[in-house]
């Protein structure tokens, strides 16, 4: 039951993003850093943790789930560090998932030579 809730859950998350590129004129950077913000603001209400353990895996994979790690490193930082904890926070939090980013995606670029699209 747990990965039905995390398909349908990750699958909305998904899918508002997707009507917001069919059905709006925003671009896709602009859905990207909507996303992401929407899932910081979720996080610092302390909303979107109960969204993440409901659903998971269908939570916290999606950019909403981003900004959730996000807000979360900053307020366990603070907690921490205090004030200084505000800069910090989100790098610490979330480093391992940009670097496995930049690593793969550099991985990627190695290997399949990517073109423009002009």
């Amino acid at each position: 039951m747990q990965f039905l809730w995390a398909f349908l859950i990750g699958g909305a998350i998904c899918a508002i993003g997707q009507v917001l590129i069919d059905y709006t004129k925003l671009t896709p950077a602009r859905i990207l850093v909507s996303l992401v913000v929407l899932g910081v603001i979720l996080g610092g209400l302390g909303v979107y943790e109960y969204i993440a353990d409901f659903a998971g895996a269908g939570a916290s994979v999606p950019l909403t789930g981003f900004g959730y790690l996000l807000a979360k490193g900053v307020r366990e930082a603070i907690d921490e560090k205090g004030f200084l904890g505000i800069f910090t926070g989100g790098l610490t939090a979330c480093s391992g998932g940009i670097a496995a980013a930049l690593c793969f995606g550099l991985l990627m670029a190695a290997l399949f030579r990517p073109k423009s699209k002009s």
